[in-house]
Order: structure tokens, then sequence, then C-alpha cells
């Protein structure tokens, strides 16, 4: 292969994943421009091998036919090997927190500019070409679409002031749970009304407040909820912010 061939190639490779990785940058995601710089580069090169490889194989057995059975190159060995590879690194940007799973995202973007860093390498110039402009669509475009049309959840204060224990606060949670509403974080705010100095407390009696921070469904309405929520029997008022 021409020198010229592989400075083109490489200089490819760090446009292609400098584009992709600079969108990751800008969302704050784990991977950014730097790393997908390097995954691209990497993949392009280990390409780059194999080719050389082969090429030199072939040379080897041309000015020696007898080494025919001897020699082998396999041109999609190293790439295969590349991808598992990478498969560690993309499960490093995954983070699981408070029950979602976040990062998914980045680890496919990694996968897949590790996939067009082997083609840019082969010198597959219509894929890498097809395949970026894909991967653009995908996480930009198609991300404002997504959170136009297709996000699912508004987040709200709800304030619930009940009498109760933890059992009955383990029931709004099993409501929330049943309208796939997520919990993001509940504040605990204690109230004691009416009691004297002699009066004997206890937790079932005591008034209390809980505001939720909640990730609702679009589909469902807050009036709904509410009225919901109001028809237990121990809960005394319910407000949204």
């Amino acid at each position: 292969m021409e020198e010229y061939e592989v400075i083109i190639r490489i200089v490819i490779a760090i446009i292609v994943g400098g584009l992709i990785g600079y969108e990751r940058q800008i969302t704050n995601r784990p991977a950014g421009f730097r790393t997908h710089i390097l995954v691209c580069v990497g993949a392009a090169v280990v390409s780059l091998i194999q080719i050389e490889s082969v090429e030199r194989t072939i040379a080897l057995i041309h000015e020696d036919p007898s080494l025919a059975n001897s020699l082998k190159a396999d041109i999609g060995r190293m790439g295969a090997q590349v991808i598992t590879g990478v498969g560690f690194l993309g499960a490093g940007t995954i983070i699981r927190e408070k029950g979602l799973v976040k990062g998914l995202t980045t680890a496919a973007s990694i996968w897949v500019v590790a996939c067009i860093g082997l083609a840019i390498g082969l010198g597959m110039y219509v894929i890498t070409a097809v395949s970026t402009i894909g991967v653009f669509v995908s996480l930009v475009i198609l991300k404002k679409v997504e959170d136009k049309f297709i996000d699912k959840v508004v987040t709200i204060d709800m304030d619930i002031e009940y009498i109760g224990d933890k059992d009955f606060m383990k029931g709004i949670q099993k409501y929330f749970t049943t309208k796939n509403i997520k919990v993001n974080n509940i504040k605990f705010i204690n109230e004691i009304e009416n009691l004297d100095e002699t009066a004997v407390t206890d937790e079932e009696n005591i008034s209390k407040r809980s505001i939720y921070n909640l990730d609702v469904p679009k589909y469902l309405k807050t009036s709904k909820i509410v009225q919901d929520l109001c028809r237990k029997k121990n809960i005394k008022q319910v407000k949204i912010y």
C-alpha cells in the first residue's frame, strides 16, 4: 500500500471519530471527543495492518511458491478482536444509578466508531460515508425527534400529606410502580397536629408530609393521579408543584 493512502485513511479516521465524539462531548457523555478519535484510529490501524500482512504474505508466496501451504493471512481475524475489545471499553461507559441505566448510546457509538474505523482502514469509503451520516442522523436529528415526540416522562414534585407508618408508604410506592411512575427522590417532612402535652404519640397518628420528585409518563394525567391518591383512606391532601 502506498504511504499517501495510509495517511489519507488515518486522517479520515481522525475526522470521523472526532465528529461523532464531539457530539458525545457536548452532551456531557462519559466518552467524548478524544476517546472516539482513539477508537476510530485504532480500528483503522488494525485494518491497515491486516492489509499489509496480506500483501506481504502474497509477495512472499510470489517469490517462493513453495510457501503457499505454509503461509496464511486471515484478513478478518484482527478486526474481530477489535470489536471484542471495544465491547469492554463500551461497558465502562454504562452506569447504573437508582435503577436507571445510562450510557448505552455512548457505548453503542464507541462500537460503531470502531466498525467505521475498520471500514476506513480497508478503504471502504462509501460504507464509511454512509455509515457516518447515519450515525449523525441517529445521534443529533433523531435525538431531537425523540425529545419532542417520543420522550415519555414529565418531571413533577408531588406533596403528599398523610397519616400512617412505613407500611402505608410502601402502598404509595406500590401505586407509583403499577403506574410506571419513577420516584427520583423523597423529602420527608413530619408534622404533629392537635397533640397536647399529655398525649401519647405514635407513628401511626402523626400527620406527615412527603414531597416526591417523580417522572410521570406523558400518557398519565396528573389530575387522575391526585384523584387516585386522595381516595386512599389515610391521605389528607395532595399537591403538585
